[in-house]
């Protein structure tokens, strides 16, 4: 398991969304395999969203939110480990209620419903 990896989901689960972009931008950029640049940049984008949506930001936290799930729709539903489809599923609901609630509701967003990433084997 790449330990950075493991700092860059412990802090999007802390909800530290703009430091899990500063640790897993690292992570992917130096990565070459297709399939873990695609899952680090899928959580690092999902994550940059609900940075957005902190900051009252609708059209950046829907367009993030966006190009993460296009990312991790891309990748094995178990890619390193983790649950990519739980993770998926709970980002996808986020964005629809955040495009429901609109740009001068956001406010009323539920921050409950943002995911946490779990891992479906323990990281070493």
């Amino acid at each position: 398991m790449n330990a950075t990896l493991r700092v860059g989901v412990e802090l999007f689960n802390a909800g530290e969304f703009f430091e899990q972009h500063e640790v897993l931008e690292e992570l992917w950029r130096d990565e070459r395999d297709p399939v873990r640049r695609e899952l680090y940049q899928g959580i690092l984008q999902v994550g940059v969203g609900f940075y957005h949506l902190q900051r009252g930001n609708y059209h950046g936290a829907v367009s993030l939110l966006e190009r993460g799930l296009a990312r991790l729709e891309k990748v094995p539903k178990d890619a390193e480990g983790i649950d990519v489809a739980a993770l998926y599923l709970a980002a996808r609901a986020a964005r629809d209620r955040i495009i429901e609630l609109g740009p001068h509701r956001l406010d009323r967003f539920d921050r409950g419903r943002i995911p946490r990433i779990n891992w479906l084997r323990s990281p070493a």
